[in-house]
């Protein structure tokens, strides 16, 4: 896109990147040296969205902490503050705040209240998905919307790009 911007003018747009302050990168509860992916071979190494609260306690429950019973962020503490960096993403609460919360307390209690944090943030997106899965004519309905405004603003593309190159709008035949 950018590069038929610059040859031909302002076609394309170009979606600016998105990057909140924190967890823009969290990192996987398995291996917290590695980013989070949803194409880890090990299921415990990553939260999915609709994961039932019983499966992301046990994730959590298997996240990777360290010997050091400090609840602190630091970069030798990595699997530590990957768990304090999520709960900050989730809670709202910074990485400062969550140390002085935990201080003197037990990886255990970090864990169960993170699974209560991620568990509660996720759980009307959850009830939401199972209320929409279950109204397949509702779904179908605005899968057919979707794709008529899809189609209608692709044809307005293409027709811009056939013109620009100096080809035939064939975008409606």
């Amino acid at each position: 896109a950018q590069r038929f911007n610059h040859q031909f003018s302002e076609t394309f747009v170009v979606p600016d990147a998105y990057v909140g302050e924190t967890g823009s990168r969290i990192m996987s509860l398995a291996d917290p040296t590695r980013k989070m992916s949803k194409s880890d071979e090990n299921e415990r190494a990553t939260l999915y969205i609709l994961d039932e609260p019983g499966q992301i306690g046990k994730k959590i429950a298997s996240a990777v902490t360290d010997s050091e019973p400090v609840i602190r962020a630091s970069p030798e503490k990595p699997g530590v503050s990957n768990l304090l960096a999520i709960h900050s993403a989730l809670s709202g609460q910074t990485i400062d705040q969550l140390e002085e919360h935990f201080a003197g307390k037990g990886y255990g209690v970090l864990k169960e209240e993170l699974t209560e944090v991620i568990t509660e943030s996720l759980r009307p997106v959850r009830e939401k998905y199972q209320e929409l899965i279950q109204d397949k004519t509702y779904l179908r309905s605005v899968l057919a919307q979707g794709a008529e405004a899809a189609q209608k603003r692709a044809y307005k593309v293409l027709s811009k790009v056939y013109r620009k190159i100096g080809l035939p709008d064939r975008s409606k035949g």
